[in-house]
């Protein structure tokens, strides 16, 4: 008698194959997006200073101490961004401040993916009462502006980074629990589902396996712009005075701090507002290069 194994791994040898083929048409088709591909070469290189920030400057020495004979120094050959009202080195607290902005922003937007995926698949999938009452808590969340619930939830609890993260992530539940749910109801009735519910596949197995792999597309492109929003409100949020917490640096709080010397030293205004602008400008590049990647209508 023949064993069934080499016909088993034959068809999960497949499907890695199709899969990784798949990726790499995902891939050829970003770069085709030469947009796309120049906000994704300009956030790897950003995520790459942030991570490599400790090895690029001192933190102690040049993000928190103090240097009053270099004070307001505009951009030079020694301090390439300048320095500010403190003489401490522009060009290294924007580049700490980088990791905390993308910090804040990734954690914050993958706890309300996690969070709002959880519920949206739900939603989708069940319908009836359960669609109903998740979705009329979310319609609650969706009627009072992101920036006004995450100013209310920080007043609140207070000024830290977790109390940030927190407001803002979940100001984002609500509308990944939408996007969720509308990708769900799409593929939830396909044959490839039916036919999971025939063998047996339990409904967990069912969502994570079948149904949320195959609404990756549209997830991927709003978790891309969803970034973009929440670096935009953290620094909203710290230019308030509502986020980050000095001395510690962060894009919204050097901006804050830049205002009061805009009219003799506007770098200190300028540089961290171009920072924030081009950051969110690749990111929605990228977000429109990765929807048009990921749409079957277009290959």
């Amino acid at each position: 008698m023949k064993s069934s194994e080499p016909k088993t791994s034959s068809a999960s040898d497949f499907s890695a194959a199709q899969k990784t083929s798949q990726l790499k048409e995902t891939f050829r088709r970003l770069c085709q997006n030469k947009a796309a591909l120049v906000g994704l070469i300009f956030l790897i290189v950003l995520v790459l200073l942030a991570i490599f920030a400790d090895v690029l400057f001192n933190y102690q020495a040049t993000c928190v101490k103090q240097n009053i004979a270099e004070r307001l120094q505009w951009p030079s050959v020694q301090h390439w961004f300048g320095t500010d009202e403190f003489g401490r080195d522009l060009l290294a607290r924007v580049v700490h401040g980088s990791r905390v902005s993308l910090s804040i922003s990734f954690i914050a937007v993958a706890f309300g993916l996690f969070v709002g995926g959880i519920l949206g698949a739900v939603a989708g999938f069940f319908g009836g009462a359960a669609d109903n009452v998740i979705m009329r808590v979310c319609d609650v969340f969706l009627a009072v502006p992101m920036m006004l619930m995450a100013i209310v939830i920080v007043a609140a609890l207070g000024s830290s980074i977790t109390n940030l993260v927190i407001a803002l992530a979940i100001s984002s539940v609500p509308t990944f629990a939408r996007i969720v749910r509308s990708a769900v109801l799409t593929v939830r009735d396909m044959e490839y589902v039916e036919a999971a519910k025939a063998i047996g596949v339990k409904t967990g197995g069912t969502i994570f396996h079948y149904i949320l792999p195959n609404c990756m597309g549209p997830i991927i492109v709003q978790t891309t712009l969803r970034i973009a929003a929440t670096i935009s409100n953290t620094a909203a949020l710290s230019f308030l005075g509502l986020g980050v917490v000095a001395p510690r640096p962060e894009w919204g709080a050097l901006l804050s701090g830049g205002r009061n010397f805009i009219r003799d030293s506007g770098y200190l205004a300028c540089i961290p507002g171009i920072c924030i602008m081009l950051t969110i400008l690749a990111l929605n590049l990228l977000g429109d290069g990765l929807r048009d990647a990921l749409d079957p209508r277009l290959k």
